[in-house]
């Protein structure tokens, strides 16, 4: 999992920062007015697999950035280890329930280095806090029958993430941003192995931002 997700970071910067290193000083030229507006969807690689969600953001200064998002995602027990029987199936021994993450976070995007750096790569930090929603379903059951028997358990979470936006185009919006989420409950948890009960959920997630401005 990880060696894509370097591959698909190196793909993005060399594809849309060819003509100007990171780092290097950008010419004297004056700064492009982005729309204040963007929404789009977030595709999302972490050690637990794929997700995806959506966000919306808001300029409120020339540097400041609010913004809201959610996703979902799902998370493993780091013991979790895929068997493969005889028919090419795949399972995990021990494992009692499927474990998915459905964050809504409010928050503020920084933009870095405006002067230094062009337009073609605006890269920014950025955290942000609220509600998780943690749905846990029968690992017996089909995936997809398996919501039927979901249960909810909520808590609160956040993240603090470092990224960049691309390109000069002023009506799509290309970046992508590197999070640490973390979300905890206080008390035992959710049970995903036989008996094991995980409090911490979140971790790294490289997230792909795909959206329009306007």
């Amino acid at each position: 999992m990880k060696k894509y997700i370097y591959i698909l970071f190196c793909l993005l910067l060399i594809s849309e920062v060819r003509l100007q290193g990171i780092g290097e000083l950008a010419p004297e030229k004056e700064s492009i007015d982005f729309p204040p507006h963007a929404w789009g969807v977030d595709i999302m690689f972490g050690e637990g697999g794929f997700g995806f969600g959506g966000f919306y953001r808001k300029d409120i200064g020339s540097d400041l950035t609010f913004f809201t998002d959610f996703s979902i995602s799902e998370a493993k027990d780091e013991r979790e280890f895929e068997y493969i029987d005889y028919w090419g199936n795949t399972y995990v021994r021990g494992k009692k329930n499927r474990i998915f993450i459905m964050p809504l976070n409010f928050g503020l995007q920084y933009r870095l280095f405006r002067k230094e750096i062009g337009d073609n790569l605006r890269p920014y930090i950025n955290f942000g806090a609220g509600p998780s929603m943690v749905v846990t379903t029968p690992y017996e059951d089909e995936f997809f029958t398996s919501f039927k028997r979901g249960e909810g358990h909520f808590t609160a979470g956040a993240y603090v993430g470092v990224g960049a936006n691309f390109g000069l185009d002023q009506s799509r919006l290309l970046g992508i941003n590197i999070r640490y989420y973390v979300i905890r409950f206080f008390n035992e948890g959710v049970e995903g192995l036989e008996g094991s009960y995980l409090k911490n959920l979140g971790g790294f997630y490289v997230t792909l931002n795909i959206g329009s401005m306007y």
